[in-house]
């Protein structure tokens, strides 16, 4: 079976295998050294290899909830917003407000209405993450071997990411890569907070301004590296923090934002590139905007149709 799940997060083949165990007992059990891999600890991010040893404590499963469907309305939300499919992957066009998995205090998120809609698909996985409040074109794997290429496509660098971000302020220059280290903290609250520090971990995002207003600038963004929250901090730090952001953004132009009828984090991942597991070949799929982003832009002057393609084309070089 282990041979099956080679190149899978750990954490995730527990979350798979463990049904109706909640995530923060998954979690707990990785953090204390329950589960031991070779007879060693490990972290949630191990990846299993071929001929691994794994031991999951008996008392494990003990106190897990019996796992409860996703409502209908959700498993049907997630379905229409799929926006391509072949035999080894799927892209859905994410709706802001939804969790691409369950916990956080929310019991399910897309890969739980995903398998609701497809009982026969056992073996849907998401590829990569996106925010909760973060919308736009994220990657499932619906077979093993198909999520095992993309994971290593990932890590090689040859998954092409790029978001459209509105930025507060007018960007001054051409496009800027920003390499700031960061380090993830969490609060006493729980909540994870991500800060730029000379001891983290290297990170680096290119901006590229699209369309400017006195007020805001419209840019695409490709993170090329990928760590928790990198977009939205690397732009708080230097000085162009993303509209409608409640974690690293300005208050008070967020709310200058919502009274031009803005009232979510503005930034989408509108393209994913990637090479096909079945075909070999290589596949661009973009995420169209949803209306409230457009009207956003449109109420502030900006317009994503003026950006020139030479400016989209940037991204590359």
């Amino acid at each position: 079976m282990l041979e099956e799940r080679e190149g899978q997060r750990i954490d995730n083949f527990l979350l798979a295998t463990l049904k109706g165990m909640p995530r923060s007992r998954v979690y707990q059990m990785l953090r204390r050294g329950e589960v031991r891999v070779n007879g060693g600890r490990v972290k949630q991010t191990y990846r299993l290899r071929q001929g691994d040893r794994l031991r999951i404590p008996p008392a494990s499963t003990i106190g897990a909830a019996p796992g409860r469907p996703p409502p209908a309305a959700l498993a049907e939300r997630v379905e229409s917003c799929v926006i391509y499919e072949d035999d080894g992957v799927l892209v859905l066009n994410k709706p802001t407000g939804v969790a691409v998995h369950g916990g956080s205090g929310r019991v399910h998120g897309v890969i739980e209405a995903l398998r609701a809609g497809r009982p026969e698909a056992r073996q849907l996985e998401l590829v990569h993450r996106l925010d909760r409040d973060t919308s736009g074109a994220l990657l499932v794997a619906k077979k093993r071997s198909a999520l095992r290429q993309l994971h290593s496509d990932l890590r090689n660098g040859k998954v092409e990411k790029r978001y459209l971000a509105l930025l507060m302020g007018r960007w001054r220059g051409g496009p800027r890569n920003v390499c700031a280290a960061l380090e993830k903290n969490v609060m006493r609250s729980g909540e994870r907070v991500v800060r730029t520090r000379s001891g983290g971990k290297p990170s680096e995002t290119r901006f590229i301004p699209l369309d400017r207003g006195p007020e805001a600038t419209l840019c695409e963004v490709l993170p090329l590296t990928g760590r928790t929250h990198q977009i939205r901090v690397h732009a708080a730090d230097i000085g162009h923090p993303l509209a409608g952001d409640p974690k690293y953004g300005d208050r008070e132009f967020n709310k200058r934002m919502r009274n031009l009828g803005l009232s979510r984090l503005f930034l989408h991942a509108h393209l994913i590139g990637f090479t096909s597991p079945v075909t070999g070949q290589r596949v661009r799929v973009t995420a169209p905007l949803e209306e409230t982003l457009i009207q956003a832009l449109a109420s502030m002057g900006l317009s994503l149709s003026r950006s020139s393609s030479k400016n989209l084309r940037d991204a590359a070089s």
